[in-house]
């Protein structure tokens, strides 16, 4: 079974370099296959190719069910992507489940992750209390982020959908203040076990950043382009006008447009568009937040 799974695992890898084809006898799902021809479409609108895919996994789970052997296995892909002349490295992780019967492999899947579906509503500003005056320092946030894209900092809680959360944190790193507690639905703030919606929550975030005035304050851009390392994006995948996905910016590419870290399914340097996620839809809408000293 190992050895099959490494196969299986192998032949993916090569599938997202260059034009390889696959020609191996372990087979892949119509789902893989669909995202792996999605992701070498958006590199192709970019003038990039992946020159090199290296993986790296680990089962993380092993039971048996009416008679099949159930795996669940972790991988980390590492992408060497050039464009035009550049070259950097993105990278992702996958959970995924493989069951077996009988030694033979009868279906191999990504685990699919929550997308955030509770949207706490946040109070407007009123302004009554005051906080710190601050300047935002990018190059902090941007190394909290590349520490912690992959890894949970102990100092906070973890969720199991952990993307705003991880957000904030790296906005803290950059030294936004936090207000608003003990009240939930005030300010942004994470203390003593508890937090704001804003601070873990995606749409609440959004709707935060929107209409701040004190403490962490935002701009909103009309572009991608604009961002600045250390802006944030947020995504509505459904186009319903509820957010439910955060990324930082944590790099530019060689045309100027942003590369981001994220969690959930942990993912570093990310182009923003997440045209190759699965939970991408057609009806997905953004909003680009250029944070701003206070």
């Amino acid at each position: 079974m190992k050895s099959t799974l490494a196969k299986l695992i192998e032949e993916k890898a090569q599938l997202f370099v260059g034009n390889t084809r696959s020609t191996s006898s372990v087979n892949l799902s119509e789902t893989d296959l669909k995202l792996i021809q999605r992701k070498k479409e958006l590199l192709g609108k970019r003038s990039a190719e992946i020159v090199k895919c290296k993986t790296n996994a680990q089962i993380i789970g092993k039971n048996e069910l009416n008679g099949k052997i159930h795996l669940d296995y972790h991988v980390h892909y590492q992408y060497l992507i050039r464009q035009n002349k550049n070259l950097y490295i993105e990278e992702q992780c996958e959970e995924r489940k493989a069951i077996f019967s009988a030694n033979q492999l009868i279906s191999d899947c990504e685990v699919p992750k929550k997308i955030e579906t509770h949207y706490e509503t946040m109070d407007r500003e009123i302004l009554e209390e005051e906080t710190r005056d601050f300047k935002y320092n990018r190059l902090a946030a941007v190394q909290y982020a590349e520490r912690w894209w992959n890894d949970y900092n102990p100092k906070y809680k973890k969720f199991t959908d952990n993307c705003t959360n991880f957000i904030s944190q790296c906005l803290h790193a950059g030294g936004a203040p936090m207000y608003g507690y003990p009240n939930r639905s005030k300010g942004w703030w994470m203390q003593n076990n508890n937090w704001s919606y804003s601070w873990t929550v995606a749409n609440s975030l959004r709707w935060y950043l929107t209409g701040s005035r004190r403490g962490l304050q935002a701009k909103e851009v009309s572009s991608p382009k604009k961002l600045l390392l250390g802006d944030i994006i947020c995504y509505d995948f459904e186009g319903d006008g509820r957010f439910n996905h955060n990324t930082i910016v944590v790099a530019k590419d060689y045309e100027g447009y942003p590369l981001v870290n994220a969690q959930t399914q942990n993912s570093r340097m990310r182009y923003w568009s997440y045209y190759d996620s699965t939970a991408y839809t057609p009806n997905i809408k953004y909003k680009f937040f250029h944070i701003i000293n206070n």
